[in-house]
């Protein structure tokens, strides 16, 4: 009976979009030359274990890649003590619940299932990297794809290992694992972000048995019903792919079948097939510490307002409970969705003296989005003919009821908007690639500023090194070295069509010209129109690298690097750099990373070298090793094809943190974001510069010190975010959004001049 109610409901949807002129579309468009047979996309299990490509490389091509990074400093005339090897330190596949559901052939640019074993593949064949951690979110894991995940791990290790007369030992590509703990609040008390968990050993008795969720199971319960409706409505509207619909059915299903683990029971005694949840960052240490497992913690996408309440501050969680150098000595500062490094001053929700919410005015550098609420409905008002004053009173009290929204969700409070008319409203201007919706309290700079001095004898600060990643959710790792394929490779997504459009964004209600309270909208109706998917769309970029020193080339040497910060940060490019502390001789005492005691004036060294130059597609010997449609699906054709020369560097900047000396300090002055900067010399891919702080031992304070590397800028995917015009007064008067959905042409790459980034890990130079 059940069924031919939805059949029935079905019937009479499908009448309505056929009378109404939108009907479905069942065809799946792609752009000419990337994949031969889209068909091919949805025959490869969701599921599948055993796709991890066993091809080795070429003896000859593993001997140059031994030497080439020595050979190519030796000819720059660089020495480098150190190995530096690149990786990923954040990777999903469509083992996560969401990267599935963007897989799913109703979304624009799905290309079908990506589970762990390409994330090997593409690591070794397309992008070549050095290392890789897999890191899925633990809320979508189930036992048995936790077990797959692991098993795909060692796969991958068993597959990179040389063999047929090469060195015995060499491995091309390190694979680790981990997972994404994937917490969110609604208000910035409930709130600490989402973190990486990483691990350094592969082995099931090296392992936690099971991950750490950051949700209650409730909520996927709930899911698992709302889907099931879904994905029966989904076959019946596209028979063609009823099979692939189902598997994500299959999967949320085995998530909500996963039994609660027991509370009060330590982590590493719990029973592996249960689902275990810590819903606070403190809760989480502590589990982790039962297990008695070397790992580290990697807070990422902190400042991306999708999902971040607007007042969120590293100010809120910053004690013992929550800070721990030791577990979390890294921050990701840039990845697919955006970078998370500089501090601006705006508020978001600035209070009055009575501690009240109230709406800023509008700068030069920053358009507030109740601002903008109040604007839009104004210019409504106008519209039917009321007068000023009265069009100018709904716009304060549509301010009003955007800032008095705790959550992400103030412009609901605007009824039936469009994307565009926020113009940029809530965006960082004159910024490198931002997030979305920037929350400037919760960037690495603004905490790397801030001090907790309940222990006056020991401060409380946060004291990370710097990584990038590309927080791919299709399992490409590392797929920021060529700017192609927006729509495929970044995570840009939304409905394929104007049918599905229909079904993913509906319309809230009628655009009238009154805003309304927190009270009186519903955002679990508006489906992705609530996630502002459109806007979004602007600020998806090609992820991040982690470039690290190594003694050696090593599981070991890897682990060693990133858990004493020899590490930094990349916007996609494999740059090379150095950043050290240097003595009177020139001789290096502090590498990057590194925490000194010091009184006299310290003096630094950076030394940088631009990334190699791409050639078009994928070298002969990869094309040989892989299967072709599996290539072409996960490269379109484009794969890491380093030439000879390197891009040039174009300048180096230095960053200089002044850490708060006593209790709220006013942390504004004590950022300096581009204290020193030096021009490069012209067309050299080499820049070396030193500099000495001559105010250090004057100030008598502990300071913390990084430098910034930009590569000659090149055509890069969304660097204009949403192309915004302006007036004459600097206002902004319209925006040309990149949208994830099928009104930006695939072949819209929205591209725009800039240069590639790398992020050095900071010197913690303490006065003593």
């Amino acid at each position: 009976m059940r069924r031919i109610v939805i059949i029935f409901a079905v019937i009479v949807l499908m009448g309505a979009w056929f009378f109404s002129g939108s009907m479905p579309d069942f065809s799946y468009k792609i752009l000419p030359g990337y994949f031969k047979d889209s068909n091919l996309y949805w025959k490869e299990s969701p599921f599948s274990k055993t796709s991890v490509s066993q091809a080795r490389f070429p003896v000859a091509v593993v001997d140059k890649a031994k030497v080439s990074q020595v050979t190519s400093l030796t000819a720059l005339g660089v020495d480098s003590k150190t190995q530096i090897l690149f990786g990923d330190t954040h990777v999903h596949t469509t083992n996560s619940s969401d990267a599935f559901m963007f897989s799913l052939p109703l979304m624009h640019g799905a290309q079908g299932a990506f589970p762990p074993g390409y994330a090997c593949d593409y690591a070794r064949f397309v992008s070549q990297l050095d290392f890789y951690f897999l890191t899925d979110h633990s809320e979508s894991y189930t036992p048995e794809r936790w077990s797959d995940a692991v098993e795909s791990i060692n796969k991958c290790n068993q597959a990179s290992t040389s063999s047929n007369g090469q060195e015995e030992g060499y491995q091309d590509t390190y694979a680790f694992m981990g997972y994404e703990w994937t917490q969110v609040g609604t208000t910035k008390e409930e709130h600490y972000g989402h973190h990486n968990v990483l691990f350094k050993d592969t082995t099931p008795e090296t392992l936690p048995s099971r991950p750490i969720a950051a949700k209650v199971k409730v909520s996927t319960v709930a899911k698992r019903d709302s889907t099931s409706k879904l994905s029966m409505m989904l076959k019946l509207l596209d028979p063609r792919h009823k099979d692939y619909y189902a598997a994500y059915n299959k999967l949320i299903d085995s998530m909500a079948n996963t039994p609660n683990c027991e509370k009060g029971v330590p982590s590493n005694e719990l029973p592996s097939n249960c689902y275990e949840e810590a819903i606070t960052k403190a809760e989480l240490y502590n589990k982790l510490n039962e297990w008695g497992i070397d790992t580290i913690v990697v807070p990422h996408g902190m400042a991306w307002g999708l999902y971040t309440p607007p007042d969120a501050s590293w100010e809120t969680h910053l004690n013992t409970d929550n800070v721990n150098n030791v577990l979390s000595p890294l921050i990701e500062v840039y990845s697919g969705h955006g970078s998370a490094e500089e501090y601006r001053d705006y508020e978001i929700r600035p209070k009055n003296k009575e501690g009240e919410f109230y709406c800023a005015k509008p700068t030069e550098d920053y358009l507030p989005g109740c601002w903008q609420a109040g604007e839009i409905i104004k210019k409504r008002c106008l519209a039917e003919g009321e007068p000023v004053d009265e069009c100018q009173n709904r716009a304060v009290v549509a301010r009003q009821n955007f800032v008095d929204v705790a959550s992400k969700n103030g412009f609901l409070t605007v009824p039936s908007h469009q994307p565009d008319e926020w113009l940029d409203a809530e965006q960082a201007r004159d910024m490198f690639n931002p997030s979305f919706s920037y929350r400037p309290k919760k960037s690495a700079q603004y905490g790397l500023a801030l001090r907790n001095f309940d222990d006056e004898n020991n401060p409380i600060g946060f004291q990370w090194g710097f990584v990038g990643s590309t927080d791919t959710h299709s399992a490409r790792t590392g797929h920021g070295f060529k700017q192609v394929g927006r729509v495929f490779t970044s995570e840009a997504n939304g409905p394929r069509s104007h049918f599905w459009e229909s079904l993913m964004l509906p319309n809230d209600g009628e655009a009238t010209a009154h805003s309304r309270t927190q009270k009186e909208y519903d955002p679990s109706t508006l489906k992705l129109r609530a996630a502002q998917v459109e806007r979004v769309g602007s600020f998806l970029y090609l992820g991040g690298l982690a470039g690290v020193h190594v003694d050696e080339r090593s599981r070991d040497g890897i682990w060693k690097g990133l858990k004493a910060k020899r590490v930094y940060g990349t916007s996609g490019h494999k740059i090379l750099l150095w950043f050290d502390m240097i003595n009177e001789a020139k001789q290096l005492t502090a590498p990057m990373g590194s925490t000194v005691q010091r009184k006299q004036n310290p003096t630094f060294k950076v030394s940088a070298v631009g990334s190699p130059i791409q050639a078009p597609g994928c070298p002969e010997y990869i094309k040989t090793s892989l299967d072709s449609n599996k290539l072409e699906k996960m490269s379109l054709g484009e794969c890491y094809n380093p030439t000879d020369d390197r891009y040039n560097i174009q300048r180096i900047e230095i960053t200089r943190i002044k850490p708060q000396s006593y209790p709220n300090e006013p942390v504004d002055s004590l950022i300096d974001h581009k204290w020193k900067v030096f021009q490069c010399p012209k067309n050299s891919p080499k820049c070396e510069i030193t500099f000495t702080d001559e105010e250090y031992s004057q100030m008598g304070r502990d300071t913390v010190y990084y430098a910034r590397v930009i590569e000659a800028a090149i055509p890069m995917i969304n660097a204009n975010t949403m192309r915004t015009k302006f007036n004459d007064k600097g206002e902004a008067v319209s925006v040309d959004l990149c949208l994830g959905s099928y009104l930006t042409p695939q072949s819209d790459n929205c591209l725009a001049e800039e240069g590639h980034r790398a992020w050095s890990s900071p010197i913690f130079v303490n006065y003593q």
